[in-house]
């Protein structure tokens, strides 16, 4: 099992980066707001968790070793795969996926791509009694804290390869989009994306 890797940030993509460890670049597959604390040609560490299958080895990263425990956990229930554990990680964070659990709040699993009511219910059966403490005040999506998300998504970006003006017209853009509650991060990201795609 690779716990963790420490190296240089080479490369990064919206859903993995590249760490050079004593010479070997190592593909990992992260959430895009672990992608967007990462900057190339930084040092970085990254927890890990390897999935062995009969045809791949694929390597998953996040920010810490909590994020990793919780991956490991989402696995153990009934249909949920590594992509499916990652990508509720990449809507919420770690307190806020142990809260809708804890509580049994279905609609905020369900917001997760690939979570349907059934598939939240029974994350909450299974889970509900191994998730762990869950923090006074655990709420929110990834990353979305107040008004944080514009410099989330400008860093994510300028470490994907754009300029800072470029950023900075794509997040001014994706701002204008937003009536009503914030999106997750990962979703204001990929739009930005699309945006800068047509530019590019």
């Amino acid at each position: 099992m690779i716990a963790s890797v420490r190296g240089v940030v080479t490369a990064t993509g919206p859903d993995h980066a590249v760490i050079e460890v004593g010479g070997v670049g190592l593909a990992v597959q992260c959430a895009p707001g672990t992608i967007a604390d990462l900057r190339i040609g930084q040092s970085a560490r990254l927890a890990t968790s390897l999935v062995v299958r009969e045809d791949s080895l694929t390597l998953y990263g996040f920010a810490d070793d909590d994020a990793k425990a919780l991956f490991e956990l989402l696995q153990t229930a009934s249909g949920v795969g590594p992509r499916l554990a990652q990508a509720v990680l990449a809507v919420h964070t770690p307190d806020a996926v142990r809260k809708a659990i804890a509580n049994a709040d279905t609609a905020a699993l369900t917001r997760v791509p690939g979570i349907g009511k059934k598939g939240a219910e029974r994350l909450v059966l299974e889970l509900r009694d191994r998730i762990g403490p869950v923090p006074v005040g655990a709420d929110g999506a990834a990353g979305v804290t107040g008004g944080a998300w514009p410099e989330q998504v400008r860093q994510a970006l300028i470490g994907l390869g754009w300029t800072a003006g470029q950023a900075d017209q794509a997040v001014a853009a994706v701002a204008e989009t937003v009536d009503g509650p914030t999106p997750p991060v990962p979703v204001l990201l990929k739009q930005a994306i699309r945006l800068l795609g047509r530019t590019r």
